[in-house]
């Protein structure tokens, strides 16, 4: 995948790196040399110094045979004009931008934009784990309305079935790990001692979700 990053703050810098390292092709824009810098001598990928929505730069990077762009530097206009860019002008298939303002994301929405703010992920996430510490999502999906969360079997649980524990539009089992090996659920499999199940939960359901896997007389 040929991937653009516009921004090498921490979490552009960070990303690249990840990028990288999977085997992706990564060209890092910053106006900033030292920003670029801080990618090191074992980064693979290109670093490309200047304003991440000025053609010319973009066209250095390589926009037109771009599969991803990551807008993700400090300043919303700029990731949004960039993004923007990228998508409507060079038709790059999977662009996102970060935010700093969460109420802006609605109206980016409509512009077709996909939007990432850590502002509302991070405190999404810290109400999950100050909350929910004894059931600590794995994923969070959207805006943290859907979890992924893994537990082990509660023993009132052992010997029943997934279709059991399973409330439509709240709670699926979705996977089992047992013994190391995971395998996709069905209605029908059995709960093992030690089995690791993966459920789909909706956020706002996670208390009554936790009362009833708590519960003894829980299924």
């Amino acid at each position: 995948m040929r991937v653009i990053i516009m921004g090498c703050g921490r979490v552009g810098e960070q990303l690249a790196r990840l990028m990288s390292e999977d085997g992706h092709d990564v060209a890092v824009i910053d106006y900033n040399a030292a920003a670029l810098a801080r990618l090191g001598p074992d980064f693979k990928g290109r670093r490309i110094k200047g304003i991440g929505f000025d053609r010319a730069v973009l066209l250095a990077a390589g926009i037109e045979d771009a599969d991803g762009f990551a807008a993700m530097s400090s300043s919303d206009n700029a990731n949004v004009v960039a993004a923007r860019i990228a998508r409507t002008i060079f038709h790059v298939p999977r662009v996102v931008a970060r935010l700093f303002e969460p109420e802006r994301a609605e109206v980016y929405r409509r512009l077709g934009l996909v939007t990432i703010s850590s502002t509302t992920w991070g405190a999404e996430r810290i109400r999950e784990l100050l909350t929910h510490s004894d059931l600590d999502p794995v994923l969070t999906f959207g805006h943290g309305e859907v979890c992924l969360l893994s537990i082990e079997t509660p023993p009132h649980l052992v010997g029943k079935m997934a279709r059991q524990l399973s409330v439509p539009g709240e709670l699926s089992v979705i996977a089992i790990t047992r013994q190391g090996q995971a395998f996709i659920s069905v209605g029908g499999a059995e709960f093992h001692p030690g089995d690791i199940l993966h459920l789909a939960v909706l956020a706002t359901s996670m208390d009554r979700i936790k009362n009833f896997l708590d519960s003894s007389e829980g299924g």
